[in-house]
């Protein structure tokens, strides 16, 4: 039987800086809140993706556990976990590496996010529950390709699991729920259709990717791609070592992430640049600063600089920001940076902005 071929390695990726990024931070800090992934056919989207899960982590599981249960921390368990440590009950462990579920643009919601078997817990009066994608994906990453074509409700659903770290099922006054904390990742082809306003404003960060357009570029894609489809395994041990680099980083900024401190100049800087660019709502700041202390994490930092808001302002602010039917709206990125250094400059990093400071912004 021929062996699986290998992914395509991660740090291979030629350009395509800021997808990199934000599927970086995600891994980083699955409370950015996921990433949509939003460009043309042919654009390494997906290939992006899997190899980033191949940089995860393993993780350390509850063996016999659906839910990929972690032992030692009950906070994060399972009903069925907790029940069995609550009797005293050692629970196996295995260690084995963090999973990328793929979600089906055909499939249903009881395949997503579980089903209960209705004629079992009337008649035996327990309730019976078939764990779903969701429950698969709890710790690991999640991958909606399409997802634009995906039904609304489903996308409502995902999102509301992602934003929740719980998925919870209801059947006629029956009710299952448990852990579902996972990265999300969706992507999408503009020219088969948009996400509504709403769904879209709920994905923490989204990248507007497209083609190089730069012969050498192109050049380096087309030789990469051609040594890969040679021989796969040659290729794959040639990234190695930059491969295991990323994975390193990528576990330093994870463990530095919760020292990472903000500012309530920072807060102010980020509450004025929404005010400043007439983002509506509330999402854009928090998704703003979540970004940008993973951001100062990354790069190993324990507090956060202009450059950090800067950066993820480029990825929290485009798809929120108030635009006119049909029409497309572009983040001026020097307008931010711009932004950023005056109120800064101004508010300094302890008090935030007065009354009079925000209405004089406003009306200017």
């Amino acid at each position: 039987m021929p062996s699986e071929r290998p992914i395509y390695p991660f740090s291979a990726l030629v350009g395509q800086e800021r997808l990199k990024r934000a599927l970086i931070l995600n891994a980083i800090n699955p409370r950015i809140g996921g990433v949509l992934i939003r460009g043309e056919k042919g654009t390494a989207k997906s290939t992006a993706v899997r190899g980033l899960a191949r940089l995860l982590p393993h993780i350390t599981v509850v063996a016999d556990c659906p839910y990929s249960c972690p032992p030692d921390r009950p906070a994060m368990m399972c009903e069925m976990c907790v029940a069995r440590l609550r009797r005293g009950e050692e629970l196996p462990v295995e260690e084995r590496p963090t999973r990328l579920v793929e979600l089906p643009v055909a499939a249903s919601e009881d395949r997503v996010v579980g089903s209960l078997d209705l004629e079992h817990a009337l008649t035996e009066g327990q309730r019976r529950f078939e764990p779903g994608l969701l429950a698969q994906a709890n710790r690991g990453l999640l991958y909606v390709d399409e997802v634009n074509l995906l039904d609304d409700h489903l996308v409502d659903v995902l999102l509301d699991a992602a934003a929740m770290g719980v998925n919870t099922v209801e059947r006629e006054g029956i009710s299952v729920s448990h852990p579902a904390r996972f990265i999300l990742v969706g992507t999408m082809n503009p020219e088969e259709g948009e996400l509504r306003p709403q769904l879209l404003d709920r994905f923490g960060l989204v990248v507007e990717i497209s083609g190089l357009t730069d012969i050498v570029g192109r050049v380096e894609v087309i030789e990469r791609r051609l040594a890969y489809e040679s021989d796969p395994d040659a290729f794959v041990v040639r990234w190695r070592q930059e491969e295991e680099a990323l994975a390193q980083r990528i576990i330093a900024a994870r463990a530095l992430l919760p020292a990472v401190t903000i500012s309530r100049g920072d807060m102010a800087a980020v509450a004025g640049l929404a005010l400043e660019l007439g983002v509506d709502g509330h999402r854009a700041d928090l998704a703003i600063l979540e970004t940008a202390r993973t951001h100062a994490a990354w790069s190993g930092r324990a507090r956060l600089t202009v450059e950090d808001i800067r950066l993820a302002a480029e990825l929290a602010l485009p798809h929120r920001m108030r635009r006119q039917p049909f029409t497309e709206v572009k983040l001026d990125e020097a307008r931010v940076g711009q932004i950023l250094d005056r109120v800064k400059g101004e508010i300094g990093d302890e008090a935030p902005p007065s009354a009079e400071y925000v209405k004089k912004k406003l009306t200017a």
